[in-house]
């Protein structure tokens, strides 16, 4: 079992960066595909990006692709996501989460763990 606790969220004005990043218990961390997802209010729950269990392969949600990076540091148990020209579509509750596929999943029922959630506001 994996316990997940992001952090890093904020506010921020429109064109700004953020980094969150995704503490994971446990000594298995580098055996799972992990994803960031977010959901704004009265909207279902977004894929933003996912990565494979070691790192070498990821993937982006469209509405973030060149703006976003994910990446993972398995020797600290963490997740991150670079977040740049951030917009004020962009404000959401951002999760991190685990999933048993070690190559990155874009699908919300891959991920069998998740976390509380951060929150990140961008300002016009």
């Amino acid at each position: 079992q994996v316990q997940l606790t992001e952090s890093g969220g904020g506010l921020v004005q429109a064109g700004g960066s953020l980094r969150l990043s995704c503490a994971a218990s446990g000594r298995t961390f580098s055996s799972y595909g992990m994803g960031w997802f977010r959901q704004a209010p009265g909207k279902d729950r977004e894929f933003v990006a996912a990565i494979s269990s070691i790192g070498g392969s990821t993937n982006y949600g469209d509405s973030v692709k060149g703006r976003f990076a994910i990446s993972r540091d398995n020797a600290k148990n963490t997740l991150y996501l670079q977040m740049n020209s951030l917009k004020p579509e962009d404000t959401a509750v951002y999760y991190c989460a685990a999933s048993s596929i070690r190559t990155p999943a874009r699908l919300l029922s891959s991920y069998l763990y998740w976390g509380q959630g951060t929150q990140v506001t961008v300002s016009s």
